[in-house]
């Protein structure tokens, strides 16, 4: 008589189904608390659905980013949530660029194992994200990889959509010569370059300053959409154009606002470098690559008619955000000149 062979299952391949219910089960109460009265459908079904209401002329406005291999810090600082936050701000202050605001948000969770605890804190992290940006977490998908993923390694992705009345998007195309360039602080390194990072920091416990390396390195990436659209409101007109200081730094992400031949004249030492700029400096990052990687303290930019500087900054610091004039904006080769 032959020998019965046990059954092969997908668990037996790796991917525990049951610990994907865990996780839904443990993040639901977190993905609610960012929904509004658009939203028309809870978590669990196969599509996320928005009602889109009260614009005469709406512009959908999309974006979509990872928080790259920053993740790699953060997972060994055991900061999941930080890695949430991370990715909402990514996609959301690039579509905020345009004057758009959030609607709703979708993640994209990859592993080789999931672990329904880390799972939750890294959505726990995209919830919080998303009540940052005043968007709602309607949908996403957890992919279990075994055998692409090494265990306990997770990818982790974000979708933002927006919207802005056709008549207000911010694209650039009336700046002129003459204009000033106001840099909004950053939180830190924020979500970009952590591959010279990691190449140049080998032991995030090291101090620097009475600071530990990777709590500098860390730090979740400002989100500004809340202040950015109560400035739009408050002073319409005043901003031409806005640029997210992401991958590329200063030379790729401010000409980026333009429409035209400008340079962007910036003024190195009118904003407070951060400790952890300084750190990556100590380490022997050139200022020339620095500036061409971070955003060195300046995470977003702002292109403002002259007579607006007062009240721009004045709105910026009576809610907590750092602004200071950085530049100004001259006819010339498209592109930046650091002074």
């Amino acid at each position: 008589m032959k020998e019965k062979k046990d059954s092969l299952t997908y668990k037996a391949a790796g991917v525990d189904i049951e610990e994907g219910y865990k996780t839904v089960q443990s993040i639901k109460k977190e993905v609610e608390s960012t929904f509004d009265s658009n939203v028309m459908d809870g978590i669990g079904s196969f599509a996320g659905m928005y009602a889109l209401a009260g614009y005469r002329e709406p512009v959908l406005v999309s974006g979509t980013d990872g928080v790259g291999t920053k993740l790699e810090v953060e997972f060994a600082m055991d900061r999941y949530e930080n890695a949430g936050i991370d990715c909402v701000a990514m996609c959301v202050n690039d579509i905020l660029c345009h004057g758009a605001k959030p609607l709703f948000f979708l993640d994209y969770l990859a592993c080789g194992k999931l672990e329904a605890e880390k799972a939750a804190r890294l959505v726990k992290g995209i919830a919080e994200g998303c009540r940052q940006a005043d968007c709602s977490l309607i949908g996403g998908e957890t992919a279990e990889m075994p055998g692409f993923y090494p265990p306990g390694k997770y990818d982790i992705a974000g979708f933002a959509v927006g919207v802005v009345e056709k008549s207000t998007i911010i694209n650039g195309s009336n700046i002129q010569e003459g204009d000033l360039l106001i840099g909004l602080a950053s939180s830190g390194v924020h979500s970009n370059g952590f591959s010279l990072v990691r190449k140049a920091v080998t032991n995030y416990e090291e101090k620097y300053n009475g600071h530990i390396a990777g709590e500098l390195l860390v730090t979740p990436t400002k989100i500004y959409v809340k202040p950015i659209l109560g400035l739009l409101t408050k002073l319409p007109g005043a901003v031409k154009g806005m640029a997210h200081i992401t991958g590329g730094g200063f030379r790729e992400n401010i000409p980026r606002m333009f429409r035209e031949d400008f340079t962007a004249v910036i003024k190195k030492g009118s904003w407070e470098i951060l400790p952890v700029f300084k750190y990556l400096m100590s380490k022997g990052i050139s200022e020339e690559e620095m500036y061409n990687t971070f955003n060195m303290g300046i995470g977003f930019v702002l292109t403002i008619t002259p007579e607006a500087k007062d009240a721009v900054i004045k709105y910026m610091e009576n809610i907590g955000i750092k602004a200071t004039q950085i530049g100004i904006i001259k006819k010339g080769k498209k592109g930046i000149c650091l002074e």
